[in-house]
C-alpha cells in the first residue's frame, strides 16, 4: 500500500511577480514576491484536492528557503525531502506578464540550491511509497540535479510508481537549444506520462501550429512522443483545451471559458487535477480509454481555469469543493 498519492521533486522557488500586467521585461516597476516552482506547484495544487502529496527538492539555507518550506508544510505537503544548501541562495525568479495569458521569465540562480540537488539528497522513502513522482525540465538543465532526477525517476519506477514528465521548457536555463532537446528526449524514454504545451510539441516533433482547429497535427505531435516510450501524452493549448493521445485513441476536450487574471500557474494546476485522478487507476493499460480521459482532462481543465481566475500561482490554486462546485455549474 502507497502512503503517498503523488510526490514532485524540483524547483522551490521565489516566483517575482509584477505588479500590474502589461509591462515587458525590464520595464515593470514593482514585484511582489509569491511562492512557486512548478513542481511545488503541482504538490500544492494536488493536496488542496485532497491527495496525499510530498516534495522533493533543495532550498538555500536562508529566509526564502525557510518562507517555502513553512508554505508547504501549511499546505499539508510532506516536507522531509526538502534539503537546505548553506552555499547557495534560494531561486528567485522575475516574472513579466505582458498580458493576462502570456509572462516572461528570467530565472535569478547562478547557481540557484535547486540546481545543487544530488543523488544523496534524495528522499528514497518518499520515492518508495509514492503512486506517482511528477517533476520537469528545469531540474534537468544542469548538473548534479540533472542526474539526481534521472535518478529519481528510475528509482521510483523500480518501486512501482507510475512516473510523470512535464516538459516546462524555458529557454534561458539551457546553453542551447540542441542541449535542452537532447535532455528532455532522453527523459521522455523512462517516463509513463508526458505533458508539453502547444509550444513545446511543436519544438519536439516538428509540428507547426499545433491547435484545436487542426486535430491531425495534434495527433501527428502526439503519436511521434508516444514512439519515444511514454503510455500517455497530453497536450496542453491554454485557453482552447487539452488534448490526450494514447497508442488506442486521442482526442481534444475544450477548455471552460473563464474570464482570466493570471494564467501564470494554469499548466501546474492542470497537472495537478490530472494526476489526483490518475493516481487511483491501478492499471493504466486497462483503465485509460477514451471516456476515462475525456473525463480526467474535463476535470483538470476545470483545475485548471478556476487557477487562472486568481493572481499568483500557489495562492491562486483551487480546493476541491470549488472545483466540484464549479463542474456542477457548468452541468
Amino acid at each position: 500500500m502507497k502512503t503517498f498519492d503523488v510526490v514532485t521533486l524540483g524547483e522551490l522557488l521565489i516566483d517575482m511577480f509584477p505588479d500590474r500586467i502589461g509591462p515587458r521585461i525590464g520595464e515593470v516597476e514593482k514585484f511582489i514576491p509569491k511562492p512557486g516552482g512548478a513542481p511545488a506547484n503541482v504538490a500544492v495544487a494536488a493536496s488542496r484536492l485532497e491527495m496525499k502529496t510530498a516534495f522533493i527538492g533543495k532550498v538555500g539555507e536562508d529566509l526564502f528557503g525557510s518562507y517555502l518550506k513553512r508554505v508547504l508544510d501549511q499546505e499539508r505537503v510532506e516536507t522531509r525531502g526538502i534539503r537546505f544548501d548553506p552555499r547557495t541562495r534560494t531561486t528567485l525568479v522575475i516574472i513579466a506578464m505582458p498580458d493576462e495569458n502570456s509572462a516572461e521569465f528570467v530565472f535569478y540562480r547562478n547557481p540557484g540550491a535547486d540546481q545543487h540537488l544530488t543523488d544523496d539528497d534524495l528522499d528514497l522513502d518518499l520515492l518508495s511509497s509514492t503512486r506517482m513522482l511528477h517533476f520537469g525540465s528545469v531540474s534537468l538543465s544542469d548538473e548534479p540535479a540533472r542526474s539526481a532526477t534521472f535518478a529519481a525517476a528510475r528509482f521510483a519506477r523500480d518501486a512501482g510508481a507510475r512516473i510523470s514528465f512535464d516538459v516546462n521548457y524555458r529557454p534561458s536555463l539551457w546553453q542551447d537549444t540542441e542541449q535542452a532537446l537532447r535532455q528532455i528526449k532522453a527523459m521522455i524514454k523512462e517516463v509513463d506520462l508526458v505533458k508539453a504545451n502547444e509550444v513545446e510539441a511543436a519544438l519536439l516533433t516538428g509540428e507547426e501550429h499545433l491547435d484545436s482547429g487542426d486535430p491531425s497535427g495534434l495527433e501527428r505531435a502526439a503519436r511521434e512522443l508516444l514512439q519515444q516510450g511514454p503510455e500517455l501524452v497530453v497536450l496542453t493549448l491554454g485557453a482552447q483545451g487539452s488534448y490526450y493521445q494514447t497508442r488506442q485513441a486521442g482526442a481534444f476536450v475544450p477548455a471552460f471559458p473563464v474570464d482570466t487574471i493570471d494564467a501564470v500557474g494554469c499548466g501546474d494546476a492542470f497537472v495537478a487535477g490530472m494526476l489526483a485522478k490518475l493516481a487511483r487507476i491501478d492499471r493504466w493499460q486497462e483503465e485509460l480509454d477514451p471516456n476515462n480521459l475525456a473525463e480526467i482532462l474535463t476535470y483538470a481543465n476545470a483545475v485548471g481555469a478556476l487557477t487562472s481566475l486568481k493572481r499568483g500561482a500557489i495562492p491562486a490554486m483551487p480546493t476541491l469543493d470549488q472545483v466540484e462546485y464549479f463542474l456542477s455549474e457548468q452541468e
